[in-house]
Formats: C-alpha cells, sequence, structure tokens
C-alpha cells in the first residue's frame, strides 16, 4: 500500500535514530533522493511543493474575455436564469464554433468565478439583543378560502427580537390603515412598546427612498411612531437588505408552514383571526432552538424592560367621503357595502380600518361592515333594504341582501317557514309584506323571541304579523304594547347606537 508522505517521512527518522543509518543508506532503502532524506532528518512535516508557473492554455485563452463578459453579466440578471459551466460551453461551440473540451471549460469557469468573486457567500454576523430593545415587522403573503371564496390576504407579524415572542394577524390590504391597525393590536396583545422597530421599506411607512439610511417617511407613519415612543430603522432596499430583519422574514415562513396549512377554510376573517390567535397561544409553549426556556418565559422577563402603552389608543382608521349609489351601497376600496336606503344619493363620510368599514351620519354610525377581502366584492345587511321591499316585494326573493343573509344564518328556517306560510294563505306579495314587517321587528326585539313566535304561527295558522310581534314582545318578557303600523317604522330606522371603532373591533360587536 502507498504510504503518504508524513509516512515516509516518520519511517526515514525512525531508521536514522534506530540504527544511525547514513543518507545514502537511507536514500537507497526507501527509494527517495537523498534531498528527501535531508528535508526529513529537518522536520517531520514535509515542505510545500514547489508552485510551478500556470500552464499556458492555447484551447480555452481566446476564449477567456467571452466567457468572463458571461460571468460578470451574471450578476444583474436573477440567480436561477445565470449560467452553467455546460450552459457556457454550449454558447462556446454553438456561437464561436470553439473546439475546446466540456471538462475544460467547466475548470475554467469554477476558477474564475472564486477569483471575480461571483461564488462569495454572504456572512452574517450573530447579533444579541437587549429586553425589550427591538422587535422587526413586515407582512407576508397567503391564501385562505373566505366563505368558499379563495383570497390573497396579508399576514402582518411583529416579533420581538429578544423573546421571539410575535404578534400575528390576517389583513385583507397592505395599505397604511392595515399596516397602522397592525402596529396597534400588536402593542394591545404584548401590553408594551418595543424601543425600536426594523422595517424594509414599506410604502405605508417610507414615501420615498433617499441615500443611505435617510428616508421621507409618511405623516400617519410618523405620528403613530410619535404616539407611542419608539425609533425606528429601516434596512437596505432590495434583497440585500433582507438579512437585516431576518428574524420575521424566518418567522413568517415558519407560521404559513405549521398554522396555514391546508389552506384555512372559515366564514369570516374575524372567524380567521380568532384561528391565528389561537395559534399565537400555542406557539407561546414552543422552544425556539438554542434556547432553554419557552416563549412566554423570555416575553415574562422582557415586558418589564418595554415601553409602557399610552394611555390613550392610537386610532389608525383613514376617513373618506363616498357616495350612496342607486342601489343604496357605498364604493370603498372597489368593494360595496350597503346602508340604510334612505341615505340613497347622499355624500357619507367612512371610517376605514384594516378590519371594518363604518358608515356615519354626523356622530351617529349608520353601517358597519366586515372589511371585504379581494375586489368588487358585495356586503349587504337585508335589513338596509327592507322600507324599499315594502313597495317592491317582488324583489325579496332574488335579492343579494337576502342570500346573504341566509349564508350568514341571519335568515333563518323559520323565517322561511313563516314566508312560505304567509304566501301561500296572503299571495305572494301581500305574504312578502307580511314577513318584511316581523323583519322590521329584528330592530326591537331579540331574534329567539322572535323565531319562537314566527313558529307559532305557523304551527297555529295565524299569521299576522302585528300578532306575531305582540307574541314575541311577550315572549321577550317586555310590556305587550300596540304594534307601530309600518307604514310609521317605513319614515325612518331607529338610531343606530354609536359605538366606539376599536370597540366593535376588539369586541367583535360589528353590526
Amino acid at each position: 500500500m502507498a504510504r503518504s508522505r508524513v509516512e515516509l517521512f516518520e519511517q526515514i527518522r525512525k531508521d536514522s535514530r534506530a540504527e544511525g543509518a547514513s543518507i545514502r543508506e537511507l536514500a537507497d532503502r526507501h527509494r527517495v533522493h537523498r534531498r528527501t532524506v535531508r528535508q526529513a532528518l529537518a522536520s517531520a512535516v514535509p515542505p510545500p511543493r514547489k508552485a510551478y508557473p500556470p500552464r499556458p492554455r492555447p484551447a480555452i485563452d481566446v476564449y477567456a474575455a467571452v466567457i468572463d463578459g458571461w460571468l460578470l453579466a451574471d450578476r444583474e440578471v436573477p440567480r436561477k436564469q445565470r449560467h452553467t459551466a455546460r450552459r457556457v460551453w454550449q454558447r462556446l461551440v454553438a456561437e464561436h464554433g470553439a473546439t475546446v473540451s466540456e471538462v475544460t471549460v467547466s475548470r475554467y469557469v469554477a476558477r474564475r468565478r472564486t477569483e471575480l468573486g461571483l461564488d462569495r457567500v454572504e456572512v452574517a454576523v450573530p447579533q444579541s439583543h437587549l429586553p425589550g430593545a427591538e422587535a422587526e415587522v413586515d407582512f407576508g403573503e397567503f391564501h385562505a378560502m373566505i366563505a368558499g371564496v379563495l383570497v390573497k390576504l396579508w399576514l402582518f407579524v411583529l416579533r420581538l427580537s429578544c423573546s421571539g415572542r410575535a404578534f400575528h394577524v390576517a389583513l385583507a390590504t397592505q395599505a397604511q390603515e392595515a399596516f397602522l391597525e397592525g402596529h396597534v393590536l400588536a402593542f394591545e396583545y404584548f401590553g408594551a412598546v418595543p424601543g425600536r422597530i426594523r422595517y424594509d421599506n414599506l410604502k405605508p411607512a417610507v414615501t420615498r427612498v433617499l441615500k443611505g439610511r435617510d428616508r421621507v417617511e409618511a405623516e400617519r407613519f410618523v405620528a403613530l411612531r410619535s404616539h407611542y415612543g419608539f425609533d425606528s430603522f429601516f434596512c437596505i432596499p432590495g434583497k440585500e437588505g433582507a438579512h437585516e430583519k431576518g428574524g420575521v422574514e424566518g418567522e413568517i415562513g415558519r407560521f404559513r408552514r405549521n398554522h396555514l396549512v391546508p389552506v384555512p377554510s372559515v366564514g369570516s376573517l374575524a372567524v380567521l383571526n380568532q384561528l391565528i390567535a389561537g395559534c399565537d397561544i400555542v406557539d407561546d409553549g414552543r422552544v425556539i432552538t438554542g434556547r432553554t426556556v419557552t416563549v412566554a418565559s423570555a416575553f415574562a422577563a422582557e415586558q418589564p424592560a418595554m415601553m409602557p402603552l399610552p394611555a390613550e389608543m392610537f386610532d389608525p382608521a383613514r376617513l373618506l367621503t363616498a357616495r350612496v349609489d342607486n342601489r343604496a351601497r357605498v364604493c370603498v376600496r372597489q368593494n360595496y357595502y350597503s346602508v340604510p336606503a334612505r341615505y340613497a344619493s347622499r355624500r357619507l363620510p367612512v371610517r376605514l380600518s384594516a378590519m371594518t368599514v363604518q358608515v356615519l351620519d354626523g356622530p351617529r354610525v349608520v353601517a358597519a361592515h366586515e372589511r371585504a377581502a379581494g375586489k368588487y366584492a358585495e356586503v349587504l345587511v337585508l335589513d338596509h333594504y327592507l322600507e324599499v321591499l315594502k313597495y317592491k316585494p317582488g324583489a325579496l326573493p332574488g335579492a343579494t341582501a337576502l342570500a346573504q343573509a341566509r349564508a350568514a344564518g341571519a335568515f333563518t328556517a323559520s323565517h322561511q317557514r313563516y314566508w312560505d306560510a304567509a304566501r301561500r294563505a296572503r299571495g305572494d306579495a301581500a305574504g312578502t309584506r307580511a314577513l318584511i314587517e316581523v323583519l322590521l321587528g329584528h330592530r326591537a326585539l331579540p331574534a329567539a323571541a322572535l323565531t319562537a313566535a314566527m313558529d307559532k304561527a305557523v304551527a297555529s295558522a295565524a299569521l299576522d304579523p302585528q300578532s306575531v310581534l305582540i307574541d314575541a314582545r311577550r315572549l321577550a318578557g317586555g310590556p305587550v304594547a300596540a304594534v307601530i303600523p309600518i307604514g310609521a317604522l317605513a319614515r325612518y330606522d331607529r338610531p343606530a347606537p354609536v359605538l366606539d371603532g376599536y370597540d366593535a373591533l376588539l369586541t367583535g360587536r360589528v353590526r
């Protein structure tokens, strides 16, 4: 078996020590040059081999400039569409008539990539984060089935750098109101504010990227930062700056793989966010690789070092104005939302947040909806059209608002049974008007009481709507008084309660 050069030196040195053999004798015995024996006796480590000048490469040298040009141009193209050594060889043969072998080209390409710095790996410097000092924010894209429709949504993530605890919320948009509301909800979730937050150059925060780290920031973002007192840090634009907030980049992928696969299928965005909130609770019990405590324990130690919340909550909503069309709808960000029919052709203020759309008449909220995902969606409430349907009862069976009320469970089987019985007894128009009078009763009476009264009316064939309303009032435990005729109710709806937008958002009280 062939010996390595180190083993050869070892044997020469052993023979010399044991026998005191001469250099010539050792050279003859081990069949090496006397110079090698002298090297072995001088040092146990063989000297490095002599470097020879590079040999000429007549076959490849004539194409060196062409190949170098292709490799340098690859720096400006997508990574997956750069030249491989095989592709370089193929182009040399096809475009330049080269007769060089593929292995010669591959060796040259490998060496030149190293010399030109094209195979250089970006090295990240490990970082340590003080408690409460820093967090990172970003959006991540994902899809979900909302009420049977596949829509693209955005996952807002704010991750604390020290403890690794993160807040997630699904939003229908990346617009500024969603960006700001994500912060507000995250700070409420943590019960505190980090000292500094890292961002890439999101449009809701940055209106213009200047030289270096300088930015022209959006006024609403500056107001949010001023309200909570944190500092901001903006990463280098493009992929080069992604490593500067690698914690949240990795968190988005981890959460999406673990909690959003398979694609969630829910009835509404609010339900999806309830599921995501449950996932955050589960994640509090995980232990990040390389640590010894859970995320929840690390956060408990970090929270005292964070800044306290201000006394008042920042309002991230955007105030717009929209005209009500002849279908009693306002168009907000390419989606349509119903309002009471009496407001047709008027211009009304609209309070747009990341999750809700509220239409106002002075201080009153006259319509409140969950914000729709996607474009050209219609979000309609049947109650908004009842006064119109009194005069157009034939429009009710095909009404989009009725279909949505059925899908949401607001229009129940009891309503349908009463409607069918009333139409059989009174005819289509009169039977539909009777149902509308009962539906108007929902504005003042509990749904359970009205449902029970309708079931009783169908069973007894006493289908008069005023009798149904009187029975419902009795079942609800209220005083039994004369029912207001539908003509009087048709003048105006009862005033809608004035709801603070965040109370509605955080308590789920969205009408």
